[in-house]
């Protein structure tokens, strides 16, 4: 077993240098054995100690790499970014009760939430929005919320009744501690401005807002969230490169999909996936044909029954029994 693996990890330093007293241990004894066999049986006992010992360790130090391995896989930070899409005003109020469904059951969750940036309408609608949650197990719970998002309601605003049909999409960006993702120097842009937002001496005179620009895509990513223009570089990078690698797996993701059994969808935010039907109380996922009705509720953040039907049917490949007719 390669020891220095394990001795290079924080997680599993200690555990490899008790692992190497034991082998220190060990060779004492098998040198006692042949020195002296009288002691055979006394040292065989301690001999048998010493290996479940190491065997104990050894399963110990390969079940934290694991899980290191794990939690790349799943990172434990995310970028969601909410748009309105059509419907105009609606959509836009539509894209910040989303927000604010998600932000809702992170804090649920026990997770953190930070707005990155935010564009709004007069009526306290987004027209985008970006925003940062960090808590265990988040990627892997909200990893197939992108995709287009459809309410159909009767707006505040309609005086003859009529329901309307307005949409709105979402981005799940995984924020991974190595990305797979290098991005040039060379094809970065970066500008700086000040943070918009409510008074505040910082926010009034000194420029923190930064707007990084992928030169090769158009991409653009703006963070006024950070406190320095430096934090706000760094974090924009952070999100950019989330972008850039989310894209690459939507495109790897449409050429492989015919062949993944029981697949939640592309991965893709122009993917329409759900729709929040106001007069019939009803939320359908549209991929795995379900319903869930209450949806005041749903809208404060009680999403944990589809976010668990959507775990069910992947593990199970197959769709589920409660089929929904789509609304049109």
């Amino acid at each position: 077993m390669n020891l220095e693996i394990y001795k290079a990890n924080p997680k599993t330093a200690f555990l490899a240098s008790t692992y190497e007293k034991l082998v220190r241990d060990e060779n004492e004894v098998r040198s006692m054995m042949e020195k002296d066999p009288s002691l055979k049986e006394m040292a065989e006992g301690d001999l048998v100690s010493i290996l479940e010992q190491k065997n104990s360790l050894e399963d110990q130090m390969k079940s934290i790499i694991e899980n290191d391995v794990q939690e790349e896989e799943k990172p434990n930070e995310i970028i969601l970014e909410v748009r309105a899409g059509a419907g105009g005003d609606e959509a836009a109020l539509f894209a910040a009760e989303l927000l604010d469904m998600y932000r809702r059951y992170a804090e649920n969750r026990g997770w953190s939430t930070k707005i990155i940036d935010e564009s709004s309408n007069d009526i306290g609608g987004y027209k985008e929005a970006s925003m940062e949650i960090k808590g265990k197990g988040i990627y892997d719970d909200l990893r197939w919320e992108t995709g287009v998002h459809r309410v159909q309601r009767v707006p505040e605003t309609e005086k003859s009744g009529r329901i309307h049909t307005s949409t709105a999409s979402i981005a799940i960006m995984p924020i991974r501690k190595k990305s797979k993702f290098i991005i040039n120097p060379a094809d970065i842009e970066i500008e700086t401005s000040r943070a918009g937002g409510k008074g505040g001496q910082n926010v009034n005179k000194v420029e923190t807002a930064a707007r990084v620009i992928h030169i090769p895509t158009g991409m653009a990513v703006r963070s006024v969230a950070e406190r320095s223009q430096s934090a706000n570089k760094e974090k924009a990078m952070q999100i950019l490169t989330a972008r850039l690698e989310a894209m690459q797996e939507e495109a790897e993701a449409k050429k492989f999909s015919a062949n993944r059994k029981g697949q939640i969808g592309t991965g893709d935010r122009s993917e329409k996936i759900r729709t929040y039907n106001f007069p019939q109380d009803r939320l359908t996922d549209h991929r795995i044909k379900e319903s869930w009705h209450t949806l005041p509720l749903i809208l404060k953040g009680n999403i944990q029954p589809i976010i668990d039907a959507l775990h069910e049917f992947e593990k199970s490949g197959k769709e589920s029994s409660t089929a929904a007719v789509e609304e049109e």
